[in-house]
């Protein structure tokens, strides 16, 4: 497909198929210009938006930092601790932090992970606190020969510690619900109700979940219908198009801006993140016309 003409479509779908129907100055962006838009059109912000590097990390840390402010971004996240200083530099903060040590794979179900994740984990919720960061990330791990019910005795035993820490510290560690069916095979938090069930058990309200909105379509569906049974659960959301991870426009099956109102009525005042994988070939583009389109 010729680019100028996917960049025009693109653009369509934020108007015609995202709620944005008459904004205006949005209309006159050029395709050749998409800073056009930053001088006439103000998001109503509404929803607090971050984005998550890993998505962008072809593009160097501080140029995506001053680009993704221009967006409308508030956050940078998933960063190290090395790297909060360049997105303060930018005016941004880090929604929820992370460290080279934290493992999809090997988790706080394993008991023979529990020392050496406290010892890492206890570095960076303080690190955090002290940069006045609101979350720290956290992951079950895969199953192995392991039963559900097991795997949440193990992980509440591993993260008990810590929560308190948290606490102290005014930080919240949130578990990310993850697939299991096409992106992490074996992940044990791959439903909310298991999700859940550990923050009944753990019983703090340092511990809550990361509800990634592209995972929970793949396993569960139903995805307005559970924020608002279990919002209370749920510190912070990322969003990703289904099928494939890309843009969250009109090529895939969410329709985002209900699913960014149905967040605003259980009154959540935590980040929504934009964790898709561009498939433009710009894509500081591709970033704009998700924030736009969850700006509801």
């Amino acid at each position: 497909m010729n680019y100028s003409n996917s960049r025009r479509k693109a653009i369509k779908n934020i108007v015609l198929g995202a709620g944005l129907v008459g904004v205006g100055p949005l209309v006159k962006l050029s395709a050749n210009n998409l800073d056009a838009i930053k001088p006439n059109f103000e998001l109503k912000g509404n929803i607090r938006q971050s984005v998550c590097y890993w998505c962008y990390e072809s593009i160097p840390l501080d140029e995506f930092a001053e680009k993704a402010k221009n967006t409308g971004i508030s956050s940078i996240e998933l960063l190290r601790p090395d790297q909060w200083k360049t997105a303060v530099k930018h005016g941004l903060t880090c929604a929820v932090a992370t460290d080279t040590f934290a493992s999809i794979t090997d988790g706080f179900n394993n008991p023979a992970n529990h020392l050496r994740l406290q010892q890492a984990y206890e570095k960076l919720i303080i690190q955090a606190a002290e940069n006045g960061l609101p979350n720290v990330i956290c992951f079950s791990g895969n199953r192995g020969q392991m039963n559900d019910a097991f795997g949440l005795e193990n992980c509440a035993r591993g993260i008990d510690k810590l929560v308190k820490l948290a606490e102290k510290h005014g930080v919240t560690l949130i578990m990310e619900l993850l697939n299991s069916k096409v992106n992490h095979p074996d992940y044990q938090c791959d439903h909310t109700e298991w999700g859940v069930a550990l923050v009944d058990k753990i019983g703090s309200p340092n511990f809550k979940l990361l509800y990634d909105i592209y995972h929970m379509q793949i396993m569960e569906g139903d995805v307005i219908a559970t924020i608002r049974k279990y919002h209370s659960y749920i510190a912070h959301y990322h969003t990703g198009g289904v099928p494939g991870r890309n843009e969250i426009n009109g090529s895939q099956e969410l329709n985002y801006p209900a699913i960014m109102r149905a967040i605003l009525e259980t009154g959540f005042k935590g980040y929504v993140a934009q964790e898709f994988i561009p498939a433009y070939e710009d894509k500081i583009f591709a970033l704009r016309e998700g924030v736009l389109i969850c700006d509801v």
